[in-house]
């Protein structure tokens, strides 16, 4: 992929902080234009559509993620802590409001809204997440270091389901802490100290 420029950067930053308020209906580029202080025809230039501004955003969110898991890999050899670190980071996110929620997790809310193109990449994104979970899984349990009660797969999507349902539950009480209190029960549960 090349590199963005500046103005497309700012273009997508915009979109993600507008979209992580509001969702994909909720924000136009009128809105964006306002908060980059551009023109609306400044936009279409990079991005002809919203469609296209939301399928680029989701890709390089994805791309971000991946490169994330990567680098979490590489830092943390026992799955186990992998899985904690994962954690981590999104309750330091919610904890300190710099990302207080999965951007495909509030588009897949939408998924029947979408356009196919954007519906595409957030399911590109959640198996990208659930083969890294499965992979997590499985050799947590070759290592002895993870209790499973169901396939690697099924945990891993139970994992997922319930990080995202953290995040929901955490906005829905106003509550950060919640997502800190999910995290706890399901480490626990996973390394069988439940």
């Amino acid at each position: 992929m090349s590199n963005l420029s500046s103005t497309s950067d700012q273009i997508l930053h915009c979109a993600r902080t507008l979209i992580v308020a509001g969702g994909y209906n909720g924000f136009s580029y009128a809105d964006i234009a306002k908060v980059v202080g551009i023109r609306n025809a400044s936009i279409h230039h990079h991005f002809p559509s919203k469609a296209d501004l939301v399928r680029t955003l989701v890709a390089r969110y994805r791309q971000e993620a991946e490169a994330g898991l990567v680098k979490l890999e590489h830092n943390v050899a026992d799955p186990l802590g992998q899985l904690r670190a994962y954690l981590g980071y999104w309750e330091a996110c919610i904890l300190d409001n710099s990302a207080p929620f999965c951007v495909c997790a509030l588009l897949a809310g939408e998924a029947q809204l979408l356009p196919e193109e954007v519906h595409h990449e957030v399911k590109a994104h959640f198996r990208t997440l659930s083969a890294w979970l499965t992979r997590a899984m499985q050799r947590g349990v070759a290592e002895n270091v993870l209790v499973l009660s169901a396939s690697p797969e099924a945990e891993a999507e139970a994992f997922l389901a319930t990080v995202h349902g953290a995040m929901l539950s955490a906005r829905a009480y106003g509550s950060p802490e919640i997502f800190s209190t999910v995290k706890g029960t399901i480490l626990q549960r996973l390394s069988g100290k439940a």
